[in-house]
């Protein structure tokens, strides 16, 4: 007679080369994640109906993609089904927030409030292993902080004209966060290309509903920027964060996202003229900084469960 399977959470132990390839995805992917603004600006569609081709034109590549790794979908029970469902729809709403809260807001106050993420993370992992953070991490933390008004403190501004926007980006990064936080679970128990293909099927119809009642424009004169959006940011973006999800603990992943406005500001000096100043590339410097202290202080593994049958 057999008892049901059980699960228990257990942090085995990672080789070194799992965990550099783990790091060297988050950064490959929150560079990929940094182009997407700027592709959705060069984009001739409404910003909902970019939101939707993203997810819908990435949709075949992760298909194929999950079939050329083997990594078939397993039977999900409705509960780690209910999971993803539920990171895929915070996404969409995500996606479709933030692409509307950009364009009502400056383009630094919307970097900076949809990396709320990043600090709601870090409270997450500490909320829920209830530990406090260690000395690295509490470096980690201020220095990040840190980082990020050097990195934005120069354009940033508050004004009532940009509340709504304001508020709209700020939504987007707690909705991201409820995605991360789902992927993080869904990943613990199912490899990265099943979760990442299911999780952006579901945000695909929602998207589709909202882009049809907004009324922008559905349809492109020119494929390019939306294929390079799906392809970049869905498919590199977030195929290489949904791996590194798995093997990095959601305070890194939530301190790693920080790259991605420093990323934007290289951006925007190559393609609109806007010169680097000593304040970026120092708040630049200090998200690396932190990323090193994190790992340092032992918060690089994720915790991750592991599922075996009981005697």
């Amino acid at each position: 007679m057999h008892r049901p399977d059980e699960t228990r959470f257990a942090r085995p132990r990672e080789s070194r080369a799992v965990m550099v390839r783990a790091y060297a995805a988050m950064v490959v992917g929150n560079v990929a994640l940094a182009f997407g603004p700027w592709l959705v600006r060069l984009a001739d569609v409404s910003s909902l109906s970019s939101a939707f081709w993203r997810l819908a034109l990435a949709a075949p590549f992760l298909f194929l993609l999950t079939r050329l790794a083997r990594q078939p979908i397993p039977r999900l029970s409705p509960a780690m089904l209910g999971v993803i469902a539920i990171g895929g729809l915070c996404f969409a709403a995500d996606l479709g927030t933030w692409h509307i809260g950009i364009h009502h807001t400056k383009l630094a106050n919307a970097t900076l409030f949809g990396n709320v993420a990043s600090f709601l993370l870090a409270a997450y992992v500490l909320i829920t292993t209830r530990t406090l953070p260690n000395p690295f991490q509490s470096a980690a933390l201020v220095l990040a902080a840190l980082g990020t008004v050097l990195l934005l403190g120069r354009s940033y501004q508050l004004d009532t004209r940009y509340l709504t926007g304001d508020l709209l980006c700020i939504s987007a990064g707690v909705l991201y966060t409820g995605y991360l936080i789902a992927m993080t679970r869904a990943r613990g128990l199912l490899q990265p290309m099943p979760v990442l293909l299911i999780s952006t099927l579901a945000g695909m119809a929602p998207l589709l509903l909202f882009a049809l009642a907004d009324g922008g424009r559905m349809l492109p004169h020119d494929w390019t920027p939306l294929l390079l959006l799906a392809i970049g940011s869905q498919v590199i973006g977030q195929g290489c964060m949904i791996y590194a999800i798995g093997h990095l603990s959601p305070l890194v992943i939530g301190l790693g996202l920080l790259t991605q406005p420093f990323v934007a500001a290289l951006i925007g000096s190559l393609q609109y003229g806007e010169r680097l100043g000593a304040l970026d590339i120092a708040g630049g410097l200090a998200i690396c900084a932190a990323l090193v202290l994190v790992r340092a202080g032992g918060a690089g593994q994720a915790r991750r469960p592991v599922v075996e049958p009981a005697p």
